[in-house]
């Protein structure tokens, strides 16, 4: 994805694509994740940060004296802090009070900026208009800037159909069945999908949204999970050709997340554990002999404090027990 000469940048992508294999007792199709987490960035948004400033770059929309100004709920602020920090480019994070204050430190770490809005859109009763609308406020401050806009920037989607998929079918050697991808901005999913399109290949994609978001037209409620669903609309989104979406709740990221840490001793994010328990719920539709492949957007460290967290859990779910009769 990046040249040989890019210093740590050139570690974005080219991510590891691991077989599954404790689970499920004998299994009748595989599984195999692919850990977005071995980014230098820690998350699948290291990989839209990139290509987002580098065709800006290329196109003179950024020089060296640019601002770079994003809203960001934590992982794409970290990725673009840590590439903005290489290409010596000052950058403000606009955050709210969901944002961990763990992504929050890493942010800063890689010497970036913290703008913080702390009111709410009057409309919505939602953060994330706010955030935008003080991204272009800072817009207006800085004449010489620059905003990804990781909600309409076509290099977001971009970014995986030029790598992720075709990255995928090359590690297989051969091209899966199915592929379970989280959804906020949709730019994985949706430029994988793309690249199934039109490459006419047979993989079936399936969505996996958290039930409050909007992105599918479901009822917008307060969502707890950090990075996974939306309260806009994606402009990305082609419904036509995802074979399917399925909704998660909050507490099944949680159940997913202990699933793979007790059986296959992955710590992952949220919404990692939401992908898996999306596959769960459809396990006895997909044919024996299948290969599915499931996005692990970051690795679990971020979350020590939520999910990992007994008191945290305890506080929005009650008490939780183990795996109990979990099997296929």
């Amino acid at each position: 994805m990046t040249q040989q000469n890019e210093g740590i940048l050139s570690l974005i992508g080219a991510t590891p694509l691991i077989q599954l294999t404790h689970l499920y007792k004998d299994s009748p199709f595989r599984i195999f994740a692919k850990i977005e987490g071995f980014n230098p960035g820690g998350s699948i948004k290291d990989r839209p940060a990139l290509n987002m400033i580098k065709q800006a770059q290329e196109k003179g929309e950024i020089g060296p004296s640019t601002v770079v100004i994003e809203s960001s709920s934590g992982n794409l602020g970290i990725g673009l802090a840590q590439v903005c920090l290489y290409f010596g480019l000052r950058f403000i994070c606009v955050v709210d009070p969901k944002t961990t204050t763990q992504n929050i430190n890493i942010i800063k770490a890689y010497g970036a900026e913290i703008e913080l809005v702390e009111e709410r859109d009057i409309e919505t009763g939602e953060y994330l208009p706010s955030r935008i609308k003080r991204v272009k406020t800072l817009m207006d401050k800085f004449p010489d800037s620059f905003w990804p806009n990781q909600y309409a920037n076509e290099h977001n989607p971009g970014a995986h159909y030029d790598s992720t998929f075709s990255e995928i079918v090359t590690e297989l050697e051969e091209t899966p069945d199915y592929l379970f991808g989280a959804v906020s901005t949709c730019g994985t999913i949706m430029g994988c999908a793309n690249y199934v399109h039109d490459q006419g290949l047979g993989t079936k994609i399936i969505a996996v949204d958290v039930v409050g978001s909007i992105i599918f037209g479901g009822e917008k409620k307060s969502r707890l999970i950090p990075g996974m669903g939306a309260s806009i609309k994606s402009k990305f989104l082609q419904e036509s050709l995802l074979d399917q979406y399925i909704h998660v709740t909050d507490l099944d990221c949680v159940r997913g997340c202990q699933h793979l840490l007790e059986r296959e001793a992955i710590l992952a994010g949220g919404s990692s554990g939401g992908v898996f328990m999306a596959l769960d719920k459809i396990k006895d539709r997909i044919p024996v002999g299948s290969t599915c492949v499931l996005i692990f957007p970051d690795r679990g460290e971020r979350y020590l404090d939520t999910i990992y967290s007994d008191n945290w859990v305890a506080q929005h779910f009650g008490e939780i027990k183990g795996l109990g009769n979990f099997s296929i």
